[in-house]
């Protein structure tokens, strides 16, 4: 029997969004000489600028075209050699390969998607890049198919806000990271009273595939993320969206006084466990 709860209506309407997404940038022709091409940036405006053309440089024009965060998580993780990183919402995979680079071929990239078509191109992408240290995953983010404490650091990009159950989403990064591990991830949030934000802008199926009616309030997110069981939950914003044409959250509208639509730089630890003496006492 198929699901047929709001919740799943919503699933599906994110993930047909993001499918078309992929098909524009994987059917985009950026460059049509062979005399050389001039950068490419992503074809959502929101996602322009947030990753050098020394990043890019390597990567696949449809790795870069399908971006749609709201930052650069893999320069916010600082990710060392070695390390096993996840990204939750990998879509076109722009951020896994860079993670992979990172990482070095010691360390592995997972990225995980639930969009097929995401996937494809995600796969391409990673073919035509030559990157042996990356793995596309299908799967949702409330329900990750990897082992507990196998990640070192969890990144995602715009992602988190999409979720219909966000305290599972979170409950599952907690489980895959290692003792120590870090939560490093870009997302949109509110800042305010929530009671003032329109009712029809937080019910509307279309905003939330557009990362706007599902964000989390900023103290909610910390909150919840203390609820987990992560440490040192913070959160840097970014940028503010005022909803003029220039700065605006994918046509969002202009919002109350004292609420506020940001995009910012979200970081969490899982707690080590407490180490003891050999002598029986802890230190």
């Amino acid at each position: 029997m198929s699901e047929t709860t709001p919740d799943a209506e919503l699933k599906t309407q994110i993930r047909d969004h993001y499918a078309e997404r992929a098909v524009a940038a994987s059917e985009a022709k950026p460059c049509s000489c062979s005399c050389g091409c001039a950068p490419v940036e992503p074809q959502d405006e929101f996602a322009r600028g947030l990753y050098s053309v020394d990043e890019t440089s390597d990567l696949p024009a449809t790795a870069v075209l399908a971006s749609l965060g709201c930052g650069n998580p893999t320069a916010l993780a600082e990710l060392l050699p070695g390390e096993v990183v996840l990204d939750l919402g990998s879509g076109g995979g722009i951020d896994v390969l860079l993670s992979a680079r990172r990482v070095g071929p010691t360390g592995k990239a997972y990225g995980l998607d639930m969009t097929d078509e995401m996937l494809a191109l995600a796969r391409e992408n990673q073919r035509q890049a030559e990157v042996e240290n990356v793995e596309f995953l299908k799967g949702e983010i409330e329900a990750i198919p990897l082992p507990d404490e196998s990640v070192d650091v969890i990144i995602s990009n715009c992602v988190v806000n999409l979720s219909t159950d966000k305290d599972r989403a979170l409950a599952e990064a907690f489980r895959v990271l290692k003792p120590g591990g870090r939560f490093a991830i870009s997302d949109v949030l509110f800042q305010g009273d929530m009671s003032q934000v329109p009712k029809d802008l937080l019910g509307d199926p279309g905003a939330w595939s557009a990362c706007i009616s599902g964000a989390l309030e900023e103290q909610d997110f910390l909150a919840r993320l203390s609820r987990a069981g992560f440490a040192d939950p913070s959160v840097e914003v970014t940028n503010v969206y005022d909803g003029s044409a220039e700065n605006n959250m994918c046509g969002a509208p202009p919002l109350p006084d004292g609420v506020h639509l940001v995009s910012g730089f979200v970081r969490a630890v899982k707690p080590s466990p407490v180490s003891c003496c050999s002598g029986g006492g802890c230190c």
